[in-house]
C-alpha cells in the first residue's frame, strides 16, 4: 500500500510538474514579445525618415528630433517604469505601457502636423517599461541559473527585432506610405496586449512591494559596489557597440565604393554576434555571473585585439575589419544576461528599480563614451584609430568585470553560505 501511495504520489507530482511547464511557456513567450515589442519602434520607421519630411514639409533636421527625443525619454521611462513595478506590480506597469505606445503609435498614424508627430513619437518611448519588467519578472519565476538562461533567449529576441525592424518599416514604407508603419506597430501592441492580458500573471508579492520614497531606494543602490561594478561594465559594453556603429560608416565605407547595401549587410555582423553570444549565455548558464562577465569581456577584448593587429600589418580586406568587430556583438551577447542579473540581484526588492536605473545609466554611459571618443575619428580610412578606441572601451569594460569578480568574492567571503547573498549586501 505504500508502494501503491508513493507511485500515486510521484505520478501526480509529475503531472504537476508538466502542468506548471506548459503554464510556464505561454509566459515565457508573452516575456520575449514585450521585450522585442521595446526595441523594435526605435530604428523600424527609420528609412521612411526623408518621406516623413516631404510630407510635412519640414526640415530633416527637425523630424531627426524623433530619434533624440525618443532616447531621452526612453531611458526617462526606464528608470521611473522600474521603480513604479516595485511598488504597483509587474503587470500594471507593463499593461499600461502598451496601452499608451498603442494610442501613441495610432497618433503618429494621424498626425496632421510635425509637432503633434513629434509628440506622439516620444510618447511610444514608454514601452520602454517592458524592457525592465520582462526582465524582473524572468528573474522572479526562475532560479538563478535558469534566469541567466531565459534573459539569454530573451536577449536574442531583443537583438533580432531591431535587425528586422528597417528592413520591414522599408518594405512597408515602400508599398503602403509611412504611416503604415506606425499602424502595424499599433496593430502589434495591441495583439501583445491582448496576449498579456491573458498570460502575464503578478510576480511581486504585496508584501514585497516598495514603500517609502523614490530617492532613498535610488539611493541604497547607488551606494552599493556591486552595483556600480556590474553597471560600468554594461555602460563600457554599451560605449564599445556605440562607437562601432558610429565610426564603421566612416572607417570603411569608402572601401565599399560608397554603397549603403553593402555597408548595412557587414555591419549586420555585430547584431548576428550578439544573437549569439546570447545563445551561448543561455546554453551556459551554470557559470557565476561575474566569471561569465569576465569571460565575455575577454573575448570581445581578444577580437578586437586582432583587429588591431591586422590593420597594423596593413591586412585592408573589408573582413578583416567586420570580423573582429563581430566580437562586439559576441561579448555583449553573453555580457547582457549576466550584467542584468547581477544588478538586479543587488537589493532583491528592488529589482525592478535596479534594472530600469541600470539601463538608463547604461545608455547614458554608452553614449558619452561614443561622443567623447568620436572626436578622435575626423577622417575617411582611420581603422587603425578606430579599433584603438573600440580596444580601450572594452579594456574598461574587461576592469569593470573584474572589479565585479573582486566585489562577488569579497561578499562571499562574507557570506556564512561562501556565496554572494541574492540580495546583494553593499560592499
Amino acid at each position: 500500500m505504500t508502494r501503491d501511495n508513493s507511485i500515486e504520489t510521484s505520478g501526480d507530482r509529475a503531472t504537476e510538474e508538466t502542468a506548471t511547464a506548459s503554464a510556464a511557456a505561454p509566459r515565457r513567450a508573452v516575456l520575449l514579445l514585450l521585450t522585442a515589442l521595446s526595441v523594435l519602434p526605435v530604428n523600424i520607421y527609420l528609412p521612411a525618415l526623408p518621406n516623413i519630411a516631404a510630407a510635412f514639409q519640414a526640415d530633416f533636421a527637425l523630424v531627426n528630433l524623433s530619434i533624440a527625443g525618443y532616447a531621452i525619454v526612453n531611458a526617462l521611462t526606464e528608470i521611473v517604469a522600474g521603480a513604479m513595478s516595485d511598488r504597483y506590480g509587474r503587470r500594471p506597469v507593463a499593461l499600461v505601457a502598451v496601452s499608451v505606445f498603442i494610442v501613441a503609435s495610432v497618433g503618429c498614424a494621424l498626425a496632421p502636423n510635425i509637432g503633434i508627430f513629434l509628440m506622439f513619437r516620444v510618447m511610444q518611448a514608454s514601452i520602454a517599461a517592458c524592457f525592465c519588467v520582462a526582465l524582473v519578472v524572468i528573474k522572479e519565476t526562475a532560479g538563478g541559473r535558469q534566469a541567466a538562461n531565459r534573459i539569454g533567449y530573451a536577449a536574442m529576441g531583443w537583438a533580432i527585432a531591431p535587425m528586422l525592424g528597417p528592413t520591414f518599416g522599408g518594405v512597408l514604407d515602400e508599398l503602403f506610405g509611412w504611416r503604415a508603419i506606425f499602424v502595424t506597430l499599433a496593430l502589434l501592441g495591441a495583439a501583445i496586449l491582448a496576449i498579456s492580458m491573458r498570460e502575464l500573471k503578478e510576480t511581486s508579492g504585496h508584501g514585497s512591494r516598495l514603500r517609502g520614497n523614490y530617492f532613498v531606494s535610488y539611493g541604497q543602490l547607488l551606494s552599493s559596489t556591486r552595483f556600480w561594478a556590474y553597471t560600468l561594465c554594461m555602460a563600457c559594453s554599451m560605449g564599445t557597440l556605440y562607437i562601432f556603429l558610429g565610426g564603421a560608416s566612416l572607417a570603411v565605407g569608402a572601401s565599399l565604393g560608397g554603397s549603403s547595401a553593402k555597408l548595412g549587410f557587414f555591419m549586420g555582423m555585430v547584431p548576428a554576434g550578439f544573437i549569439l553570444g546570447s545563445y551561448l549565455a543561455a546554453r551556459f548558464a551554470g557559470r557565476s555571473l561575474s566569471k561569465t562577465l569576465v569571460i565575455a569581456r575577454l573575448s570581445t577584448c581578444m577580437g578586437l585585439l586582432l583587429g588591431l593587429v591586422l590593420s597594423i600589418s596593413g591586412v585592408t580586406h573589408v573582413l578583416a575589419f567586420f570580423g573582429p568587430c563581430m566580437f562586439i556583438g559576441i561579448g555583449n551577447g553573453l555580457t547582457f544576461p549576466a550584467a542584468n542579473l547581477g544588478v538586479m540581484s543587488v537589493r532583491a526588492h528592488l529589482a525592478g528599480t535596479a534594472a530600469g536605473l541600470a539601463a538608463a545609466m547604461s545608455i547614458a554611459g554608452g553614449a558619452l563614451i561614443a561622443s567623447v571618443t568620436g572626436l578622435f575619428i575626423e577622417r575617411p580610412g582611420a581603422v587603425l584609430t578606430l579599433f584603438s578606441l573600440l580596444l580601450k572601451s572594452a579594456s574598461l569594460a574587461l576592469g569593470a568585470a573584474l572589479f565585479a569578480t573582486f566585489v562577488d568574492r569579497r561578499t562571499a567571503s562574507r557570506s556564512p553560505q561562501g556565496e554572494p547573498a541574492e540580495s546583494g549586501q553593499s560592499a
